[in-house]
């Protein structure tokens, strides 16, 4: 039986929610440790632990089938892979900062200017079409340094919270991309292989379904009934159980996190009693 080779960070940011989305879907490892090759003990699949910035060339050469890895290295790497699915997690922008005591005045402050940057080929592409000419210096790492250090006028780099441009001194100007992880794959995968990946597909989406939602659980009378099912949609519509009690029912149905206090308030004033909230694991539609 073939086994679907999927390629993950083997160190970095995105590293260990790669491996928990695994463990989410009910994909167990056959070692505790971080070889750069292992198998999955439950499920026909092998794991390839990489650079993320090289897992792009192996799908596409088809070393591994699949990978997981932020949407800039796809963009940066530009191979030819197919993003199956944007998985949620790993969340940031790639933006532009400069000094902080500098005074921005607009993308026109970058004309002539040296920006460094590990995305050389996004960072073209957009002052390209913008028509502004800039001096791309690439580096590997430790970009935030490149202007203290007189390498260059300004950087663009990945931005999760801030902090680390603070701490050098720069200030965020403009995002240019937002990025998440996903889930790419080679585009010529045997007709076993896409079987293999829809199933993995299938527990992917399960689990994504289940965040941000949860479960709610109460009882109500009978005439408050068609304003709560205004409240509580749920998937389709909630589910409605009659109690014991005459003229009261039990109502189930799914509720976004976003929404709860806010839901919750409006259900206790229309006479809904006995509330319970449940976590959500997986949900399939």
């Amino acid at each position: 039986m073939e086994k679907l080779k999927i390629a993950i960070q083997k160190s970095g940011r995105l590293s260990e929610k790669s491996l928990e989305l695994l463990n989410e879907c009910g994909i167990k490892l056959s070692n505790g440790d971080r070889k750069l090759r292992t198998e999955a003990k439950n499920f026909p699949m092998e794991i390839l632990f990489l650079r993320d910035d090289d897992i792009p060339q192996y799908v596409e050469q088809g070393v591994a089938d699949i990978g997981i890895l932020g949407e800039n290295e796809v963009w940066e790497k530009d191979k030819d892979v197919t993003i199956i699915e944007k998985l949620g997690f790993g969340s940031c922008r790639l933006s532009l900062a400069i000094p902080k005591d500098e005074e921005y005045t607009g993308l026109d402050y970058f004309e002539g200017k040296r920006i460094a940057t590990s995305y050389p080929r996004i960072l073209s592409k957009f002052f390209g079409v913008k028509g502004i000419n800039v001096k791309i210096e690439e580096i590997s790492g430790s970009v935030e340094i490149a202007t203290g250090i007189g390498l260059a006028d300004g950087i663009f780099d990945i931005v999760s919270t801030g902090s680390t441009l603070l701490m050098n001194g720069l200030k965020e100007v403009e995002v240019l991309v937002k990025s998440e992880a996903v889930l790419i794959a080679n585009k010529n995968l045997s007709r076993e292989k896409t079987e293999l990946l829809e199933k993995l597909l299938f527990r992917i989406k399960a689990y994504k379904n289940g965040q941000g939602r949860k479960y709610i659980l109460l009882n109500a009378p009978n005439e408050a009934l068609p304003k709560i099912i205004e409240l509580l949609p749920g998937m389709h519509s909630p589910s409605i159980l009659p109690l014991a009690d005459k003229g009261w029912s039990s109502v189930h149905s799914v509720i976004n996190d976003d929404d709860f206090w806010e839901v919750i308030d409006e259900l206790k004033m229309v006479g809904a009693e006995g509330i319970l909230i449940i976590p959500i694991e997986k949900m399939i539609r």
